[in-house]
Order: C-alpha cells, then structure tokens, then sequence
C-alpha cells in the first residue's frame, strides 16, 4: 500500500509524504446523504486574530439517489462575480426532486480571495487556478487545491467553473472548453458547451496550463466546461442572466436535472494558436481602438499605449497577428509591460 501511495503521489505531483497526509479540511456535509444540505469545507487556519480559527467555505450538496454527479464552481479567481451570483442562487432554489444523481455547489472555491475581492488569496498570494494538485501540507490555497484535486473532482463526471475577466480583463461572454487528445471527452466537454448556449462558444486555447483546475479535471478524464463572462471586477444584469441560465441548461444536458434545454443562438470562435494574444511591451495609458466582439484584420491597431511620464511621446501601437474579432482586452485605464492588452478569436460558425 505504502508503495501504490508513492505512485500516485509522484503522478499528482505530489511529494510521497504528502500523498500520505491526510487533508486537513473537514466537510460538514454527508455527500452520500439524499435531500439538499448547505455547510462547509472546514480548513483550520491559525492567524493572530484566532488562534484555532478556520477558513470556511460555503457548500451545498443536492443529491437524489444515484446518477451523475456534477461538480459546479464559482470564485476560483476572487473579483470575478457571475459564477458566484448564479451558483448561490442555484444551492437556494434547486429541488432535489428535479435531480437525478448529484449536484456539489462550491460557489466561491478560493474563498478568502472572493472574501477580499481579489484575484488571488490576501493569505498567501496563491493563485487557486495555478495551485493543482496542491498539497495538505501547503499554503491555505494548497490545501484547498488539494481537497478538491483528491476528494471532490473524483466524484464528479462533469465539472462546470465559472470564469470571467475579473478586474484587469473583459469579455464577449462565451462557454468554453479546451481541445483534447482523448476526442471522446472533447466531444463531451463541446456538446456541454453548446447545451450552455452562450452568446459565443469558444474553443480555447490557454497561455500556460500548469497548474490549472482545467488541466486537474481533465487528466482525470472528467468533462471539463468553463466561462468568460464579461470582466472589470463587477457583473451585468445580461452575464449574471446568462449564467444562470446556462448552468440549469448544462445540468438538463447531462441528465443531471429534469427539463428540456433551452437553446439560444451561439457564434462559435477558436483560438487556434498563440497569435491570439497580444501583450504590452511599455507601461502606460492605454488606449483601446476596436470594441469587444468587433471585427479585426491582420494587422490592424488595436490599441494604443500612451506614454505617461512626458508629453510629446509618440504612442506605441498594438496591432493584431490575426483576423478574427475581438474577444478581450484589458480593462483597466493604465497598463503595464507583460499585461495582456488583446486577445483575438475566428468566428467558426453560428448555431441556432
């Protein structure tokens, strides 16, 4: 046994004496229970304000019977609103009597950062989505990486995050999911995708995958399906409705819960290289020159950074490496050298 721990460790990126810890967060909730409970994932956390505090992050689990299960996560990043608000919503209005199998709610899973209203964890500075497969005997945001990589994405078939741009990015509100090598389970994650029925479906292509919630769910095989729904560390009347609908409509799809999908229209866009992306090369005031969900040719300038330490400066111009649309851009007013200024997508096709 101690052998078999070993290897398993070695294949989660875990050290061996870290895969024989035991995780250090307690759930108050009975996932094998019928009926609907709300509790907590306990993680104990000594700080100078309480000596034997904890960390508590709200959970909800819906089960009826056996059938699928669905793993639905929101507050991975903490500025970011629409997952939270829909998911929320959902744990205080879903009837177990309309389930068919399992649904766990976690609705904001990087809970000090969505406490703080920052991207990452004001405890550590870790960034959940770079935090996998995490470690019981890590920072706070390890360990919470590490319950969710060892005891809850095992139990999901499908597992839905909730994304958008948070504070420093905006979106055309699009579903996603990622191009696999096993077709199989890409195809799962595209059909899910287009049951989601955003404004936009995207095939997305990511700048770094290490360390990805995306990236732990779908090395265990499981249906990978995420969001980009607007952005600047607020949300809007049509991004929250959109969110909302389209979780009970991937649900429905899965069979998870009963109903008809409710299909809308969706433009389908690819990522299909890194030319999507375009980046600062200075600090500044930047300037956007296209709007979201505009149209763009190769080559064109698509935005502009403004130098700010002196007048009589020539603005440096960003210009696309690509035709396509425009699918985000920075958010923020001033910029700086490293930021992603743009990112670019093709238009596939429109579905109805």
């Amino acid at each position: 046994m101690p052998g078999q721990c070993a290897a398993k460790a070695v294949r989660e990126g875990l050290s061996p004496m870290s895969a024989l810890r035991p995780s250090p967060i307690t759930p108050t909730v009975d996932f094998e229970r019928d009926g609907v409970q709300h509790g907590f994932l306990r993680l104990p956390y000594s700080r100078d304000d309480s000596a034997w505090g904890s960390v508590m992050i709200p959970i909800c689990v819906i089960r009826n019977g056996r059938g699928p299960a669905a793993l639905l996560t929101g507050g991975n990043h903490g500025d970011e609103y629409e997952g939270p608000l829909a998911l929320y919503e959902l744990a205080r209005t879903l009837d177990p009597k309309d389930v068919a199998g399992t649904v766990i709610i976690v609705p904001a899973m990087n809970y000090p950062a969505f406490r703080a209203g920052t991207r990452t964890s004001p405890i550590d500075k870790g960034n959940m989505n770079r935090s996998f497969p995490g470690r019981p005997d890590g920072t706070v945001t390890e360990k919470i990486a590490d319950y969710f990589q060892r005891e809850l994405l095992p139990r999901a078939d499908i597992v839905f995050d909730f994304h958008s741009g948070g504070r420093t990015l905006d979106f055309v509100p699009f579903c996603a999911a990622h191009t696999l090598p096993d077709k199989v389970q890409e195809k799962k994650a595209f059909a899910a995708v287009e049951a989601f029925s955003a404004p936009f479906s995207m095939r997305m292509t990511e700048i770094d995958t290490v360390g990805m919630y995306d990236t732990a769910a779908e090395e265990m095989g499981k249906v990978f399906v995420t969001t980009e729904l607007g952005g600047g560390g607020t949300s809007r009347a049509e991004t929250v409705g959109i969110a909302r609908r389209g979780i009970l409509n991937v649900l429905r799809h899965a069979g998870i819960v009963d109903g008809a999908v409710e299909k809308t229209p969706t433009r389908w866009l690819d990522m299909p290289s890194g030319d999507c992306f375009a980046f600062a090369e200075d600090d500044g005031m930047i300037e956007t020159m296209i709007d979201l969900g505009e149209k763009v040719d190769e080559g064109q300038v698509v935005a502009r950074i403004h130098s700010t330490g002196r007048t009589g400066m020539a603005p440096q111009e960003i210009k696309a490496r690509m035709s396509g649309l425009l699918a985000a851009r920075h958010f923020p007013g001033l910029v700086k050298a490293g930021d992603c200024v743009s990112v670019m997508a093709t238009v596939e096709a429109v579905n109805i």
